[in-house]
């Protein structure tokens, strides 16, 4: 998982596998976009990861554990990628870095409404989303009830047809 370790403080073991810059970009946009093929990742990026920079995350994400690929059925030069256990468990973090983010940093209405629906929903929510994404990424039984991956996509949604509006 990790090649060197530096000490055995758990922050500094984290910081090692997710402390890049693009790490978190990727496993968010799987989260959060169900992105899920190579090419996906690369075009749908707001922040504009380049081929090779995605490729080597990618790869470190998978070394790492929080990244499973497997040959896409419905395209023999496909590969689809998986968030882990390990990843989706980071649901929490990526939601209180969301909220954090819109507290402290001039943050977008259309980037940040996500981040505010999943802060608002607090940790029932957050389980609801990581049962969901167990059925999505792991083969696990759907959840019953609302969908919070839709309760996401439509606040996000309502957001930018409300500035397309003006």
């Amino acid at each position: 998982m990790v090649d060197a370790i530096r000490s055995g403080c758990p922050i500094n073991l984290t910081l090692e596998v997710l402390g890049d810059r693009w790490s978190l970009i990727v496993i968010r946009d799987m989260m959060f976009g169900n992105r899920r093929h190579f090419r996906e990742l690369l075009i749908a990026s707001e922040e504009g990861i380049a081929s090779n920079i995605l490729a080597d995350r990618l790869k470190k994400l998978l070394a790492s554990g929080l990244v499973t690929k497997a040959d896409d059925p419905s395209h023999k030069q496909k590969s689809i990628y998986s968030l882990t256990e390990a990843a989706i468990q980071l649901v929490p973090v990526m939601a209180h870095m969301g909220a954090w983010g819109r507290r402290h940093l001039p943050v977008s209405r259309e980037l940040s409404i996500r981040a505010q629906v999943l802060e608002e929903g607090g940790p029932a929510m957050w389980a609801d989303f990581m049962a969901e994404l167990r059925a999505l990424h792991l083969g696990a039984p759907p959840p019953e009830g609302p969908s919070v991956w839709d309760r996401l996509r439509t606040a996000y949604e309502a957001v930018l047809a409300e500035t397309a509006q003006g």
